[in-house]
C-alpha cells in the first residue's frame, strides 16, 4: 500500500458528504504544499450477520468482488472531486488505493508514510463500516503524522479569510503544533492567533485572584516560545492571547472566526499545565472549522 512518498497527504475516503469535504480540503492543501495526494478506501473482510441472535453466516461468494468494485467506484468519484477542487493551472498528483482490512488499523498504519492524513469527522458507514466518528477519534489518538479533521460537509467549497489559531503550552507536541501553524499561516497569507492558558484547574488549584501576579510571566514565556518561529516566518503577523485557565473554551471561541485551528495531541503542562490531551479532544469535538492535531511517529 505504501507509495514510498513520505510527503504525501492521505484522505480516508468512504463516499460520504464529509469524506468529500475532506477530499476538497486535502486537495487544496496538497497544492499549497506541492505534495502528492493519496485517496484511500478500506473494506473490512468481515462476515454477514443474520437474525436477532447475531448468528454468523458465510459471506456471499462474490463479496470481495462486489466490495472491490464499490471501492473503486468511490475512489474514482473521489478523484473527480479532488481534481475539481483545484485550479487547472495547479494540477496535483492523485493516487488511489483500495485495501481489504480493518479500516481503523489500515488508516493508522498508512500514517507511518505520510505528511498528513485528512478525514471527515463522521462518515455514513459506506465501508459497512466503521463510522468516521470512531475513525477520526482513533487517528487523533494513534496516528503517526498530523491529523486533520473536517466537520463541515461544505468545507473546501469556500475561501476562508480568518486567522490560523494555535494552542501553545510548551510541550513537544505543542512545539510541533506551533511549527505547523506558522507554516500553514504563511502558506495561506493568514494571521496567527497563539493562545496560552496558564492554568489547568484539574491539576493545580490556584485562586483566580492570583492571576495578575502570574500574567506578566505567562505573557513573557509565551512570547519566548513564539520568538524563534516569528523570526523564521516574518511574513506572519502574530497575536498573542494569554488566559488564566480554560484553554479549550478560549480555543473554541477563537476557532469560530478562524480558517484553521492547530493543537498538540497531548501536553506535559510544560510551563502552564495546559494538558492538550484533554484540550485536543475537546477541540476536535467542538470546533466546526478544520482542526489539525499535531502528531508524530
Amino acid at each position: 500500500m505504501s507509495t514510498g512518498v513520505s510527503d504525501r497527504i492521505i484522505v480516508g475516503v468512504d463516499g460520504s458528504d464529509q469524506s468529500d469535504a475532506a477530499i476538497r480540503w486535502a486537495a487544496t492543501e496538497a497544492v499549497m504544499h506541492n505534495a502528492p495526494l493519496t485517496l484511500l478506501s478500506v473494506a473490512p473482510p468481515g462476515v454477514a450477520v443474520w437474525g436477532m441472535g447475531y448468528a454468523m453466516a458465510p459471506l456471499p461468494y462474490d463479496y470481495g468482488k462486489i466490495e472491490e468494485e464499490e471501492g473503486k467506484r468511490i475512489l474514482e468519484a473521489a478523484r473527480v472531486t479532488a481534481s475539481a477542487a483545484v485550479s487547472t493551472d495547479t494540477p496535483i498528483r492523485v493516487d488511489t488505493d483500495f485495501v481489504f482490512g480493518s479500516p481503523m488499523s489500515t488508516l493508522i498504519d498508512a500514517t507511518k508514510d505520510a505528511k498528513m492524513i485528512v478525514v471527515g469527522s463522521r462518515g455514513h458507514g459506506a465501508w459497512q463500516r466503521a463510522a468516521l466518528g470512531s475513525m477520526s477519534s482513533a487517528l487523533v489518538h494513534h496516528a503517526h503524522c498530523p491529523v486533520t479533521v473536517i466537520h463541515d460537509p461544505t468545507e473546501g467549497e469556500r475561501q476562508r479569510t480568518g486567522p490560523v489559531v494555535v494552542g501553545v503550552d510548551g510541550s513537544p507536541a505543542s512545539e510541533l503544533a506551533t511549527s505547523i501553524a506558522f507554516d500553514e499561516a504563511s502558506r495561506r497569507g493568514a494571521d496567527l492567533v497563539a493562545i496560552h492558558a496558564w492554568l489547568d484547574r484539574k491539576t493545580l488549584a490556584v485562586p483566580a485572584e492570583s492571576w495578575p501576579d502570574f500574567q506578566p510571566r505567562a505573557e513573557e514565556t509565551l512570547a519566548e516560545r513564539l520568538a524563534g518561529w516569528a523570526e523564521k516566518y516574518p511574513d506572519v503577523a502574530v497575536e498573542r492571547r494569554v488566559f488564566f485557565d480554560q484553554a479549550a473554551k478560549h480555543l473554541v471561541e477563537a476557532a469560530e472566526s478562524a480558517q484553521l485551528t492547530v493543537v498538540g495531541s497531548h501536553g506535559r503542562g510544560g510551563f502552564a499545565g495546559m494538558l492538550l490531551g484533554s484540550v485536543s479532544t475537546a477541540i476536535v469535538h467542538a470546533v466546526r472549522t478544520p482542526v489539525i492535531v499535531a502528531r508524530r511517529s
